[in-house]
């Protein structure tokens, strides 16, 4: 079995306390972290977003509340997962979509705005995928992407490796009931590119004013770009 298919079935497994096990393994600071991913966005005004590999889908419905006019979809290859959306967001008026992350079923400048958490590192070819974002984009657009990141060597980090490599599969096996998940996301965290390569990527896929910021003691890194208003495609 590929990668794609494993990461799908493991997605669907786990959908049903993937919530529970974020605010858990975050210390409840994910919310905050999906907050500051629609302020990068910017307010797309009657425009359409993408929010890709949607998840559960809190950053959708944070658009839906920040920018009412805005068409809003959400887009995940996890069927399990987008279920579980649907259900908790059914009051809101977004659009959900399955679909592959490798080749968006949408046309080129569609969208005002893409943002994605937790995608880059569960495919196989990151740079691939920021070229199919970027593609659907409008001129101008912007992508903002929240994933995890490999934490510097310093002080602390024992003790971080001992809480991504023991505590998160320990809790993913008394939670989640599921131990072999949470330990491929941790391995997925430490062997993913850093900060600083990422943001390299973001520009070798055609991005211009690429930033980041780091959060939760280097261990979450929240990317964002925008599309060249002047070339365009």
């Amino acid at each position: 079995m590929g990668k794609a298919e494993g990461v799908q079935a493991m997605f669907d497994a786990i959908a049903g306390r993937y919530d529970l096990m974020n605010r858990l393994m975050t210390l409840g600071q994910d919310q905050r972290w999906r907050r500051f991913v629609v302020q990068r966005a910017g307010d797309p005004g009657r425009g359409a977003v993408l929010d890709l590999a949607c998840g559960t889908g809190d950053i959708a419905a944070l658009f839906c509340r920040v920018a009412p006019q805005a068409r809003v979809l959400a887009a995940d290859f996890s069927l399990n997962m987008l279920a579980r959306a649907r259900h908790r967001f059914q009051e809101l008026p977004i659009c959900w979509q399955a679909c592959d992350a490798n080749q968006l079923p949408f046309r080129e400048q569609s969208f005002e705005a893409v943002t994605f958490g937790y995608l880059l590192r569960n495919v196989d070819d990151a740079l691939h995928v920021l070229r199919e974002v970027r593609r659907v984009l409008v001129a101008g657009g912007r992508v903002v992407c929240l994933d995890t990141t490999p934490p510097r060597k310093g002080p602390l980090w024992p003790f971080i490796r001992f809480y991504l490599q023991v505590v998160v599969p320990a809790l993913g096996r008394c939670i989640a009931r599921d131990k072999a998940a949470y330990a491929y996301l941790t391995g997925s965290t430490m062997d993913f590119y850093e900060a600083e390569v990422l943001a390299a990527l973001f520009r070798q896929a055609g991005f211009a004013n690429v930033g980041y910021r780091r959060f939760m003691f280097g261990t979450i890194g929240v990317h964002w770009g925008e599309k060249d208003p002047v070339v365009g495609l």
